[in-house]
């Protein structure tokens, strides 16, 4: 009887330890980088994102219950270039976790693995707005750009999580086949746009019309970060009807009367882009709804 019990507990404790170890508690910075560890680690991670799908990743409220989730996690990954600065150092430090800090083994800046572009030469101060010195960080608009971060992490989890190195780079290697072959497709459907001139509300495409051959003539911001002027908007409306601009990009995080106002006065389609994929929403879903969004700007 006595054996039989202690048979069963020892079961049971194998059970509960393996299923507590089987998960890696990782952290992101954006529901972007998050839902791209989700397609790596599946069922081997437990994933919490600090920043909400439809919040501006530049001002994130530095709550304690964020520094709460580092504190417990085992790998923090960033999207960097200073995209964070304003608010993730605090929670790092409040953490208390020595895995998440800069340059330690539980840390990822993804920044490190892309193209990186808009990087500005010379002195950069503040009269330049909100500038980041070390160049864009909105570079997961680029699927291409996703690939190489996709690859990033699954090459951190594998470091992480040696016993499991195989899982992690076959979630990876598949989920970048998949996105390859919805590029190739989403380039179709905009092929015939190469060109098209485009305004946007902040500087928050470079990527995306980089990669899709879209040229953004202006932003209604005269500076990052600077609210429109009436003068700088009215600039705008001038050129962009002088261009004959079809489509006002903006994140839609920003509600912003001013750029409803400008794709008024010069006849063009306001797209409002969600920054992040939704919490039911896989980034290649994500993307698709954006690139369907600009499709229906340019249907022939």
């Amino acid at each position: 009887m006595h054996r039989a019990l202690s048979l069963v507990i020892v079961a049971l404790s194998l059970l509960f330890g393996r299923s507590a170890e089987a998960k890696l508690a990782v952290v992101t910075s954006t529901a972007t980088l998050a839902s791209l560890v989700r397609e790596v680690g599946g069922d081997r991670v437990k994933v919490t994102s600090l920043a909400l799908p439809t919040q501006d990743p530049h001002f994130v409220d530095a709550k304690p219950r964020l520094a709460l989730e580092l504190k417990k996690a085992d790998l923090l990954v960033v999207v960097g270039l200073d995209l964070e600065i304003g608010w993730l150092p605090v929670l790092q430090t409040g953490s208390r976790n020595g895995k998440v800090q800069v340059g330690a083994e539980g840390y990822l800046d993804c920044s490190r693995f892309v193209r990186v572009l808009d990087v500005p030469e010379g002195k950069v101060d503040r009269a330049a707005g909100d500038v980041h010195p070390q160049g864009n960080p909105h570079y997961l608009y680029d699927p291409r750009q996703a690939a190489r971060v996709t690859k990033a992490i699954a090459d951190k989890l594998a470091e992480l999580d040696p016993s499991h190195t195989d899982d992690y780079r076959k979630n990876a290697l598949e989920f970048v086949k998949k996105l390859g072959k919805s590029t190739k497709l989403w380039e179709a459907q905009l092929a015939h746009a190469r060109g098209a001139k485009v305004v946007a509300y902040h500087k928050s495409f470079s990527y995306l019309t980089d990669w899709l051959g879209l040229d953004v003539i202006a932003h209604i911001e005269p500076r990052p970060g600077v609210p429109p002027t009436p003068h700088h908007v009215a600039q705008v409306i001038e050129l962009a009807k002088r261009r004959q601009v079809k489509l006002v990009l903006e994140e839609s995080y920003y509600f912003s009367a001013t750029g409803e106002l400008v794709a008024r006065k010069i006849g063009a389609t306001l797209a409002r882009v969600p920054a992040a994929p939704s919490a039911t929403q896989g980034y290649i879903a994500h993307l698709d709804a954006i690139v369907k969004k600009l499709a229906r700007v340019y249907e022939k």
